[in-house]
């Protein structure tokens, strides 16, 4: 998929579209009458067979005049997700071959910029190589928000080793404050809760703006209920005033809202409707 935001073009890295956890188990505010409501605004979320909610693993290559940007490096190949059956030691060549799609190799990755510091966001940061991980993209600055480094390499994980320390100890990663700035175009903008150090993207050029999300929101029916918290996010009250404050944002500003997770295309519009907002798709 490729859409344009002025002279920028922003193309959709697609890796999976996977079943992930029923949608009471992933919402645990959700009651039998919001379910009913899922069915109805958001049926394309829903697997048809289980049941399951259906994720995109999407990252966002952004072409700028200047530089080529990686927003997402989604689950990569070996990596280790015992937590996940379908993410775990995964070995698939689509993340790889939607770069190629969109005429863009590895070496030709200016910046790779993480919104978060999570297994489905960080994987193809590095590849194995001769039983050592090793950053994919050889020429590329990682930008990772500080306090979601801070957060992780606190008490590292599996993720952190394989996905994030092979970059730290590379060279090729710059830690950076939540309003970090990439040439005239990108911005970075705080939206902690998911993970302490969360950061979603703007990205202008000649009066159009857009924005992905990253993990601020989880699916379309969160625009009608924002209050609606993903069971894994880290502070689920700050997560709560976050997405309501970046979906008025959204709408206040009429901006494209690309969601790394929204059910695909994964990317529209929003309006206000009563004390919640409406997606209004693509």
């Amino acid at each position: 998929m490729l859409t344009r935001i002025g002279d920028i073009e922003v193309w959709r890295i697609l890796e999976s579209v996977d079943t992930f956890l029923t949608p009471p188990d992933f919402f645990p505010d959700m009651d039998e009458d919001g379910l009913a409501l899922m069915r109805k605004v958001a049926p394309k979320q829903l697997c048809p067979e289980t049941g399951m909610m259906l994720i995109p693993i999407q990252g966002f290559l952004i072409k700028t005049l200047t530089h080529t940007v990686l927003v997402d490096a989604c689950i990569g190949n070996d990596k280790t997700c015992e937590f996940h059956e379908p993410w775990h030691k995964r070995s698939d060549g689509r993340f790889l071959a939607s770069l190629t799609a969109a005429g863009v190799g590895p070496a030709d990755i200016d910046y790779v910029l993480c919104t978060h510091l999570h297994p489905d966001h960080v994987g193809w940061n590095t590849r194995l190589e001769d039983g050592r991980w090793v950053p994919t993209f050889p020429n590329a600055h990682y930008i990772m928000p500080s306090s979601d480094h801070a957060h992780f390499s606190s008490d590292p994980g599996d993720c952190y080793n394989e996905s994030v320390l092979p970059v730290i100890q590379a060279k090729q990663a710059e830690l950076v404050s939540s309003d970090h700035k990439i040439g005239d175009h990108l911005s970075l903008i705080p939206t902690p809760g998911h993970t302490p150090g969360h950061v979603s993207i703007v990205i202008a050029d000649k009066g159009n703006e857009a924005v992905i999300s990253g993990d601020v929101m989880h699916s379309t029916i969160q625009c009608l209920k924002p209050e609606w918290n993903f069971v894994y996010d880290h502070d689920p009250d700050l997560a709560a005033v976050t997405r309501r404050a970046f979906l008025e944002m959204v709408c206040e500003t009429d901006k494209l809202l690309l969601g790394s997770h929204l059910p695909l295309p994964s990317f529209g519009r929003l309006r206000t409707a009563a004390d919640a907002f409406k997606w209004l798709g693509h």
